[in-house]
């Protein structure tokens, strides 16, 4: 570790010169290798004439334009990513991470001749399913879930159900089969995909993994811009959490291992980019050095220890967030048992997702009960949540207390 007050030189490494001209001739003269995946691969899952794709809007140009006008993408910008309870525009929020993934997985994927409106529409869309309050919120609801529908909520594996049940947007295979499988907390050396063609195959995993959680980790991303864009979850989050951790609690950056991959979120950003360049370029497989792998590996973990797990935070979760969602789950559940209508699982949910044109195999409604608990609940920003706890507790002594800006 460096000490606190020690100065460093940021570093950043470049591509060797040889791959650097290997790159600059093969795109000049185009005979570079692609591994790209073709527009024509588009796989829906209804054959609409509004889906056929044209010049101006290609397969997943049209994914990315569904997903960006989905309703729920708006609330992107209240989620919490990795740190509640603050008022502060400087804090990232979930709708600034999956910019960033967009960005840093399609640099990488420009310089490998992949396909980037693919890799944007992953991007874009693979947290769209995300609970209130991050991880923390997920864990909660899937506790609660559990135990009454021993079913399992998993957000990459809602976010499938967002844009392709309760919003039947007509998603390309691709872009979901990405979008399940971009589990950003796991870290691996080598990213190679595994071919999917069908929604039937696609289905059996989804269903797999609400019975056993084991099996979100299973999942493989069945394009090399699933893969990118895999990896590049993990980027945009490893320095961006740090930058975060400092504005917040004073943490300094001090306090973790400057190694291969370095210690700013520039550095960190620029070197994994970098090396997964310099080991990839022309394979139909997405490579980190074991120096960086070890490296990335590293900072997850120091990650872990000094900002996510931060005994004090957890505690302040655990004692109202948690107790708030189970309050807030059986209630809502109540509610629709007892045919509430005055309820805001009828009015604030049920009603808004029918005011969608889309169509469906069988009325929303009608769904099983606990899930439309669930969509609701993960459907909703942190402050709809309280907002929506104090509407229906009122007289509970359990509350947010948020830090202002001027604390």
């Amino acid at each position: 570790m460096k000490d606190l007050n020690t100065k460093r030189r940021l570093s950043y490494e470049t591509l060797t010169p040889e791959l650097n001209q290997r790159i600059i001739e093969e795109k000049e003269g185009c005979t570079f290798v692609s591994f790209a995946t073709g527009d024509r691969d588009a796989i829906r899952r209804h054959p609409r004439t509004s889906d056929i794709a044209s010049v101006v809007r290609t397969p997943y140009i049209r994914d990315i334009d569904k997903i960006l006008h989905c309703p729920y993408y708006n609330r992107y910008s209240d989620k919490t990513q990795v740190f509640s309870f603050y008022k502060n525009d400087d804090i990232t929020r979930r709708a600034l991470h999956v910019q960033l993934v967009s960005r840093i997985a399609r640099t990488i994927g420009k310089c490998l001749n992949l396909n980037l409106d693919l890799i944007e529409a992953i991007a874009l869309g693979h947290d769209i399913g995300h609970t209130p309050f991050g991880h923390a919120g997920e864990k909660y609801l899937d506790e609660i879930y559990y135990s009454y529908t021993k079913r399992h909520f998993s957000h990459n594996i809602h976010s499938v159900r967002v844009l392709d049940k309760i919003y039947p947007l007509n998603i390309s295979l691709q872009t979901l089969s990405g979008i399940a499988s971009h589990d950003g907390e796991l870290e691996l050396k080598e990213y190679k995909p595994k071919a999917l063609t069908s929604f039937e195959e696609f289905d059996s995993q989804i269903e797999a993994c609400y019975v056993d959680k084991a099996n979100v980790r299973k999942l493989v991303p069945s394009t090399l811009e699933g893969c990118v864009m895999r990896i590049c979850d993990i980027i945009a989050y490893l320095g961006k959490d740090r930058q975060d951790a400092k504005r917040a609690r004073d943490l300094d950056i001090g306090m973790f291992s400057d190694t291969a991959i370095g210690v700013e979120n520039a550095e960190i950003i620029n070197n994994l980019m970098v090396n997964i360049i310099q080991n990839s370029y022309g394979k139909d497989y997405i490579m980190l050095d074991q120096k960086h792998f070890d490296a990335l590996k590293t900072a997850k973990e120091e990650n872990y220890r000094l900002i996510y797990l931060c005994p004090k935070n957890q505690e302040l979760l655990d004692s109202t967030v948690k107790v708030m969602m189970k309050n807030v789950y059986e209630r809502l559940l109540a509610d629709l048992e007892n045919e509430n209508l005055d309820s805001p699982i009828f009015s604030h949910h049920i009603k808004y997702i029918n005011e969608s044109p889309y169509e469906r195999e069988i009325p929303y409604e009608k769904e099983e009960k606990n899930q439309i608990v669930v969509d609701y609940i993960a459907s909703m920003t942190d402050d709809y949540f309280v907002d929506l706890h104090q509407h229906l507790f009122p007289d509970s002594n359990l509350h947010i207390e948020y830090k202002s800006y001027f604390d």
